[in-house]
């Protein structure tokens, strides 16, 4: 009863509800609601166009971008035109209509205060078309750089997961392990990964293996603490009711134990990623001759500050794309915990 008092008074669910009835009867406002939706695209591709044709006509980049806003142009009428045949791509476009007309908006403003009004210096503020054609034009290179710290980043990350899972067991269900390795986590975790770079460069063989070797001890304090945290307060009843039934601690540590510290465990994997992230760009402005942080170095030392900002729109895509993979390994592992955290 509570629930559905709840329920009816809360104002979001009755706007939603409001809106799908109105949506399935065919109301007028609901109408004129998905028609300004589905022409949001259309109509900020059209004002970047002409702001881009108006403001950029002696720079040699702007065939580039102006094939580009052409083709969102054409995508978005002909997505327009299609959606009543898709339940699916209609539901798509209700949803993500406002954030591409956004995207396409935020550019068109940065084009004006760039290469329109000039109220940002060269070379270090290129517009749109300049960063789009630095993209293209090396594309190779960027790739390559991309690939190199995909590897690195999945190769620092895995071991440093693998440790630390290992240590955080041990540390939240053994008490002399716990007594030891708290105070080792105490001292060593809040250091900064990036600190290291300097003994790790001195210690190892290669700068890659240095690099690694940076990004598992940035994944290893956040994985192991929230792991332990996860262990230590499994709940007692959990743990007797195995014990009642025969089971030994082996049995309770990974069938009792870890299932039940699983959210915290994902919520360090999350912590360690992105550390990871950081520790990435960074390890490999140091010494390693490839990735990502490496090509942003070398072109910001030749001022190709176009290029440093493809470099960033690859990073944007490259880290969002690894944290949403592991947000769907989260959601298949803890399907009952579907949807509280998104991403």
């Amino acid at each position: 009863m509570k629930t559905s008092l709840q329920e009816t008074n809360d104002p979001a669910r009755m706007g939603e509800e409001e809106m799908a009835g109105a949506a399935n009867i065919g109301s007028p406002a609901a109408a004129r609601v998905r028609v300004r939706t589905l022409l949001a695209v259309p109509v900020a591709a059209s004002v970047a166009l002409v702001v881009h044709l108006l403001v950029s006509k002696e720079q040699p980049e702007t065939q580039s971008y102006s094939i580009f806003l052409c083709i969102i142009l054409g995508s978005a009428i002909v997505a327009a035109a299609v959606q009543s045949f898709s339940s699916h791509l209609r539901r798509w476009l209700r949803h993500m209509c406002p954030i591409i007309a956004g995207a396409v908006s935020l550019s068109c403003l940065w084009e004006v205060i760039t290469s329109g009004l000039r109220l940002l210096p060269l070379p270090y503020f290129p517009g749109p078309a300049g960063v789009l054609q630095s993209l293209i034009d090396d594309r190779a290179s960027l790739l390559d750089s991309a690939w190199n710290s995909l590897q690195l980043l999945l190769a620092g990350y895995a071991l440093g997961v693998a440790v630390a899972l290992v240590t955080g067991v041990c540390i939240g269900w053994f008490n002399q392990a716990r007594y030891w390795g708290m105070p080792l986590l105490k001292v060593v975790g809040p250091i900064p990964a990036t600190a290291w770079i300097p003994l790790a460069m001195v210690l190892s063989p290669s700068p890659g293996l240095s690099a690694v070797g940076i990004i598992a001890l940035a994944v290893w304090f956040p994985v192991t603490m929230l792991t332990a945290s996860g262990i230590s307060n499994t709940r007692a009843s959990y743990l007797d009711v195995a014990r009642t039934l025969g089971a030994r601690e082996a049995y309770l540590v990974l069938r009792v134990a870890i299932p039940a510290a699983m959210p915290s465990i994902f919520i360090g994997l999350f912590m360690g990623l992105g550390a990871a992230f950081l520790t990435l760009v960074v390890a490999e402005t140091v010494g390693v001759k490839s990735g990502l942080g490496w090509y942003v170095a070398w072109k910001q030392g030749w001022a190709e500050y176009g290029k440093v900002y493809a470099a960033l729109v690859i990073m944007a895509a490259f880290f969002s794309t690894i944290m949403s993979l592991l947000f769907k390994v989260r959601d298949r592992v803890l399907a009952w915990q579907k949807g509280v955290i998104k991403w």
